[in-house]
């Protein structure tokens, strides 16, 4: 729902009061075109605003829809693939969708003070969170800032689950790392003890009333965080060669060295930030202004021992996505033996990337970018077991698979 926010404000549809129905995927399985949290809106006269999967199951979801706003009640549809009948709605890649579809009067119309308020020209768009409840009960919470959202202290989420502590903390369990890690995913709690406790109660008749059994709470949980932050220490070709390659991964990227002669050359001026400063030093200062997550990827590239070992013992002392050092084997096996004689712990030299790079044989500034790079996607996206990295065409089995971080994530990862 939060990639349609910024458009609600000049949909004709939206301006002019007609009913609506947001369709959203809230399950994916194999190979799909769009992410769980992608979502598509339908007016009563049949318009549309986004897509979910290009073309394949648009039309059945659009009926589906307008079927929901004439009988006001949210429903779930499931698209594959049928091999038997070659006419049927479904994704011809052979991937599975499973689409909630809810009339917006159902239970979301604050969101469209939201969505006027976010400008489609944002380069940088503002933190932002949806909570929305998918049974029958609907109703949603907008969190302004993910981060720091604690669902314990969360009045507006305790109205919309229930007040039980119980339930409270199971969603803050599951919630709170979706919205902190900017992710959608769907949050399946159990029913409050309070209504357990009444179903107990109803234990002295012999036949309780089939209708008075706890149901499940169903919330679907969307995360817009800022662009994630890459830092690459070195003001040289690899570092230049880097800043727009990183830039096209999403990332908002910091070139940082300690010279200022290197640093402040025309052609590192495209990054969004450019920092003269000792690189221990700005990434400390970074981590203790809170501006380092567990999404920053760390690229030493400086290839100096004076600047890397005091940069790479702080950076492997943090939370973060990646930590990659530039060098020969040679220069490896130095940078190892100098980081262990200065305490470094032997199991947090394991998460680090020296030399940087997957071994694509990359020889030019622009070839090692690619491998950088390729290794970043590869390390957010592996999982043990996989093996090497080849190329899709040696390769058999689905090209998306799940992730095996979180066993009840349904969320796909490029191989």
């Amino acid at each position: 729902m939060l990639d349609l926010m910024p458009s609600l404000g000049n949909w004709r549809p939206a301006v002019s009061g007609q009913r609506l129905a947001v369709a959203t995927i809230v399950g994916t399985g194999g190979s799909v075109p769009r992410p769980m949290g992608t979502s598509m809106m339908v007016s009563e006269n049949g318009e549309i605003l986004g897509s979910l999967s290009g073309g394949c199951v648009e039309g059945a979801v659009v009926e589906a829809a307008l079927e929901a706003m004439r009988d006001g009640g949210p429903r779930l549809e499931l698209f594959g693939y049928s091999s038997e009948d070659a006419f049927a709605v479904g994704l011809t890649c052979g991937g599975e969708l499973e689409v909630h579809i809810q009339p917006l009067q159902a239970g979301l119309p604050e969101l469209a003070p939201f969505g006027r308020a976010t400008a489609p020209e944002d380069r940088a768009p503002t933190p932002l969170a949806l909570i929305r409840r998918l049974d029958a009960v609907g109703g949603a919470v907008v969190v302004k800032d993910p981060v720091r959202f604690r669902a314990m202290e969360s009045p507006e989420l305790a109205k919309l689950v229930g007040d039980h502590p119980a339930t409270l903390f199971a969603a803050a369990a599951q919630v709170e790392p979706l919205l902190q890690g900017g992710r959608a995913g769907l949050v399946r709690l159990a029913p409050p003890e309070a209504c357990i406790d009444g179903w107990v109660t109803l234990d002295r008749w012999e036949n309780p009333p089939e209708e008075t059994e706890p149901q499940p709470i169903t919330l679907f949980v969307e995360s817009r965080l800022p662009a994630p932050r890459m830092l690459v220490f070195g003001a040289n070709d690899f570092g230049a060669a880097l800043l727009p390659a990183g830039q096209l991964l999403g990332y908002n990227v910091t070139l940082c060295d300690a010279r200022a002669a290197f640093s402040r050359q025309d052609r590192f001026a495209g990054a969004d930030q450019v920092v003269t400063e000792w690189p221990h030093r700005y990434l400390e200062s970074e981590a203790a202004a809170g501006l380092i997550d567990g999404r920053t990827v760390v690229c030493v590239l400086t290839h100096d021992p004076k600047f890397d070992i005091p940069l790479l013992e702080t950076a492997l002392k943090l939370n973060l996505a990646y930590v990659g050092a530039m060098g020969s084997r040679r220069s490896h096996r130095q940078r190892i033996d100098a980081l262990l004689d200065a305490g470094t712990p032997s199991e947090s030299l394991e998460r680090l990337h020296s030399p940087i790079g997957l071994d694509l044989g990359a020889v030019t500034p622009a070839e090692v970018a690619v491998a950088i790079t390729a290794e970043i996607v590869a390390s957010r996206g592996s999982h043990p077991g996989r093996g090497a990295f080849r190329s899709l065409k040696d390769s058999s089995g689905p090209i998306h698979s799940v992730s095996t971080e979180d066993p009840d994530s349904q969320e796909d990862t490029w191989t």
